[in-house]
Order: structure tokens, then C-alpha cells, then sequence
């Protein structure tokens, strides 16, 4: 019996470094502050690109892994070379892979990421074909303690509706990422699913428009309020919520304390499309390695702040050897 199975995407992320994109905030706009824009019609030179393993639950999995929980991918790739690279990929990082799906005569999940050089932060154009495939079989399943909710595409309502099913039947702990584009395409379906887990993790912006969705009357100033997010997303039913935002870190809330802790600036920052889901993995460690809710978010933090030396999701993820040297740090 695994501890975690993680269900979602897994993709090759191709990383596009650049420095000829600007930054625009765009503050009236609550739900999309900053934009990041190209010269429409013009051509950007790349110096150097990187190809990774991705996807918000893959990488969860991987971050889970190296700190020494035993975790399974529950997830779906083509019968092609981006499949077999995959696969590849995956075997070399200790994450248990029986509920590896391939499906025939389908492509598989692929991002490119453009990356700004100066601020380090990024657009993701995601082509998820192999995960819309993805179905839920409870024989893939087994007997796990918690099954991790992170990035569905396709039928997703039907499938997060299978996933609470099994997990009422089995008892089984649920963790929920909700992603941006499921929130923008039933809001209600996010916040149902929120009522039934026992660990939230989203980042402001998402926090944001799933409260703007469960009261469309809350007053503009509040969504502003960390402490108002974690506390109404509490209100809907999570045991614990943890809300980021990026280098003003994160805040965390299991129904007694609101904490925060800011981030950790490090030396040689490239990318930061890790950083979210290494946060969430170090995070998750240490509540299922029975840590309180300040030392979950140092570990969260610790995790976070390292991966985004490295381009991708999982180079930077730390073991809990060096999580315990880093935090000794702040």
C-alpha cells in the first residue's frame, strides 16, 4: 500500500529562455495583475533551451518521493517518442509507476515555457492530449492514505466525482491543487471538492477567483486580505489551507492560526515554474510526517525556494536532509 497517489498530467516541458519579452501590471485587472508581452509578428532568438519532466502532480510525485514518502503517478501518455522519453524520465526518479497509463495512436502531454531572463518568471502553453485520456479505474488504485488532486483535463468533473466517490468508500485523505483553468471552467465543481478535502493548496490568484465564485459579493479590498482568503477557503470545508504568492511567500490556516512566512530569496534564480509545486510537495511531506503548520510551511518554503535555481519542477527539489540544513538557515 502506497501512502500518496498523485492523479494528474505528466508532460516534457521545453524551457525557452528570453529577455526580450516586458512585463506589464496591469493592477485593474484583479484576476491577471501583471501580462507578460511579445512584439506581435516579431521573432525572439533563444541561446539555450532545457527539456524536463512536468506536470503539477508529476512533479508533486517527484518532490514527494525525495523526501522519502512513497508516492504513485496515476496518470496517462502517448505511444510516441515524447512517451518513451517519459517514461525514461520518470523511471530514474524512485516514484512508483504501475498506474502509468499509455494509450495508443495519442500524442503526449507537452509545454513550452517562455521564461523572463530578468524577473525569472514564466508563460506555460500546455498541449494536454494524453490527459484528457485519462480515465479513473479503481483497479489502478490499490489501498492508498491519501490521494493527491492536481491538474485533470478532459472530463474532469466526472473524474474528481470518482476520486471523492472511492475515497468516501476507502476512507482515504484527500490534498487538492485546483489549476486555473478548471476554476475558470466550473468554479462550483472547485469549491464542492474543496468541502471534502483535508489539505488546499492554491496559489492567491486562484484563492481569489474561487472565493469571487463563492460569494460574488465579497467586497474587492478583502480579496487582498491573505488572511480573509485562508479563512473563508477554510470556511468551505479544508482542513488546512496553504495560499502563495511568489515571493511574498506563503500563509497557511488550519482553523486556530493564520501564519505566514515570507519567501527566501536565493543567489542564481532562473525559472520559477517549479516553484508552486515544490512548495507544495515540501509542504505535504511534513504534514504527513506529523510536522505542525509553521514547520510545514519552512519545509514548503525550503523546497520552493531551491527549485527555482534549476529550469524545471524537479532538479531543485531538495531530500529532507537538506530541507532540515536549509531551514536551520531562517
Amino acid at each position: 500500500m502506497v501512502k500518496v497517489i498523485t492523479i494528474g498530467s505528466i508532460c516534457q516541458d521545453i524551457f525557452f529562455p528570453t529577455n526580450e519579452g516586458v512585463v506589464l501590471e496591469t493592477p485593474e485587472d484583479v484576476l491577471s495583475q501583471k501580462k507578460f508581452a511579445f512584439e506581435l509578428g516579431g521573432k525572439c532568438a533563444i541561446e539555450q533551451r532545457f527539456e524536463t519532466l512536468g506536470g503539477n502532480s508529476v512533479n508533486v510525485a517527484v518532490g514527494l518521493s525525495r523526501l522519502g514518502v512513497d508516492v504513485m503517478a496515476y496518470t496517462t501518455i502517448g505511444d510516441d517518442a515524447v512517451g518513451k522519453w517519459i517514461t525514461k524520465e520518470l523511471r530514474e526518479t524512485g516514484v512508483k509507476m504501475q498506474a502509468v497509463k499509455m494509450e495508443n495512436d495519442c500524442a503526449s502531454d507537452l509545454s513550452a515555457i517562455i521564461v523572463d531572463e530578468k524577473s525569472s518568471d514564466r508563460i506555460i502553453f500546455s498541449s494536454h492530449i494524453a490527459n484528457k485520456k485519462l480515465k479513473f479505474d479503481t483497479d489502478r488504485m490499490g489501498n492508498p492514505e491519501w490521494i493527491f488532486i492536481g491538474d485533470l483535463s478532459g472530463d474532469w468533473q466526472k473524474i474528481t466525482d470518482e476520486i471523492i466517490l472511492f475515497a468516501k468508500k476507502k476512507n482515504v485523505n484527500l490534498a487538492f491543487n485546483p489549476r486555473q483553468k478548471t476554476i475558470h471552467t466550473d468554479v462550483k465543481k472547485i469549491i464542492q471538492t474543496i468541502s471534502v478535502c483535508e489539505v488546499l493548496f492554491v496559489n492567491k490568484d486562484e484563492a481569489i477567483e474561487i472565493i469571487n465564485g463563492y460569494d460574488n459579493n465579497v467586497l474587492q479590498e478583502l480579496l487582498e486580505e491573505e488572511e480573509y482568503l485562508v479563512k473563508t477557503l477554510y470556511g468551505i470545508g479544508a482542513k488546512i489551507v496553504a495560499v502563495t504568492d511568489g515571493i511574498r511567500g506563503a500563509w497557511a490556516y488550519d482553523g486556530v492560526t493564520v501564519l505566514h512566512i515570507d519567501a527566501v530569496m536565493q543567489k542564481g534564480v532562473v525559472d520559477s515554474t517549479g516553484a508552486g509545486d515544490a512548495f507544495t510537495s515540501g509542504f505535504f511531506a511534513a504534514h504527513l510526517k506529523g510536522k505542525d503548520l509553521s514547520e510545514s510551511l519552512r519545509w514548503g518554503i525550503a523546497n520552493s525556494s531551491n527549485s527555482v535555481t534549476e529550469y524545471g519542477g524537479q532538479k531543485g527539489l531538495l531530500t529532507e536532509e537538506e530541507i532540515n540544513l536549509q531551514i536551520n538557515k531562517f
